[in-house]
């Protein structure tokens, strides 16, 4: 397979020229170095990487969009972001709490029809922020889940089954922490009850189209399928993952750019006015050794708190991180079922060393 590799800085949006040199070093040699043994050896087709700071945004791709190698991967190439779907469900309910259209802490039964019986642990119902925080005592996945095809799990779940499922469902651990793929599954599908939209219609609406974030989407153009990466396993090409009763829980596409828009957002270096409610999402609420945001995690470093969130499918891995008080972020993306958490947790802080030299 042919490797290419394109490096690019992207100055705009952000700062003064006198910075701009410093964006051209923000990718280290030994993340370059990384990366590139990475695909070499084939354990991944192609990465991308993204890091943004006040003097502008600065990309590295490597590796192709297929095993063809024919075309290389660059911060336009949009992937399957997997669970990184969930911090913009979490700023979706926290949008629509800045703007007075709900309460955190607004129960399920609300908006759920009448013909569901949502569990309840004695008199406490489900709060929306504990589908948020994943304290919901919802399991990781719907235990109906029986999909015809295992590559692509979640495609012809339906929300009959959701329904079903939550109203037999007995929960005991209300308030304790379990990564909840169902809830906030769920939480998207409340989202779109309360406002009669799709969610990914949400998602464009109320944070894409404010951000000038073209490519995160769900429904893609044809020229966006022209830009798309093939998923890997195993090398085997996967099918893009198919989720539209939990859209909330992981459904989304992008690229390097537009999540690099989103993280510069997030960091407040994008004026923006979603700021106010994605810093209601970063607020930690569940105590711990991680501690637990809306959907984003607090990885607690020497003396840095690193707001994360990672992201897999059949056939790709995503990871968005930034450090609040650095003005730093990262993301990183792959076509192949493959941990990159340590790139992105690296370029954030150096003391943790790579997995792969």
């Amino acid at each position: 397979m042919r490797r290419i590799a394109r490096i690019g800085v992207i100055l705009a949006l952000l700062v003064p020229t006198a910075a701009y040199a410093e964006c051209s070093t923000l990718i280290p040699v030994d993340v370059q170095s990384s990366i590139q043994a990475r695909v070499d050896s084939g354990i991944n087709a192609g990465i991308v990487v993204g890091v943004i700071a006040a003097c502008g945004n600065s990309f590295y791709g490597y590796g192709s969009m297929t095993d063809s190698g024919d075309t290389s991967v660059d911060e336009h190439t949009l992937f399957e972001i997997g669970s990184a779907t969930k911090p913009f469900t979490a700023l979706l309910l926290a949008e629509a709490v800045e703007q007075g259209e709900l309460s955190l802490y607004d129960e399920i039964d609300d908006f759920l029809p009448a013909t569901v019986s949502p569990p309840r642990l004695g008199p406490r119902s489900i709060q929306l922020q504990q589908l948020a925080t994943h304290t919901s005592g919802l399991p990781p996945i719907p235990e109906n889940l029986d999909p015809v095809d295992w590559n692509n799990p979640y495609a012809d779940y339906t929300v009959e089954q959701l329904y079903e499922f939550i109203s037999d469902y007995r929960v005991y651990g209300l308030g304790s922490y379990t990564y909840s793929n169902l809830g906030m599954g769920l939480l998207g599908h409340i989202l779109e009850l309360h406002f009669g939209a799709s969610y990914e219609s949400l998602v464009i609406e109320r944070i894409a189209n404010v951000l000038g974030m073209q490519d995160t989407r769900v429904t893609l153009t044809d020229e966006q399928i022209q830009r798309t990466a093939t998923g890997y396993r195993e090398g085997e090409a996967f099918p893009i993952w198919a989720n539209p009763t939990l859209a909330g829980a992981g459904c989304l596409l992008s690229t390097a750019s537009d999540l690099a828009t989103f993280v510069a957002a997030n960091l407040g270096l994008l004026d923006s006015p979603l700021l106010a409610a994605m810093q209601m999402t970063h607020q930690e609420r569940i105590p711990g050794n991680m501690p637990v945001g809306l959907a984003w995690h607090m990885r607690k470093t020497e003396g840095k708190t690193i707001v994360e969130h990672h992201g897999a499918t059949g056939g790709c891995w995503s990871y968005i991180g930034f450090v609040i008080e650095d003005q730093m972020g990262v993301v990183v993306l792959t076509n192949t079922y493959a941990d990159v958490d340590d790139i992105g947790i690296h370029i954030l802080d150096s003391a943790i060393p790579l997995s792969m030299p």
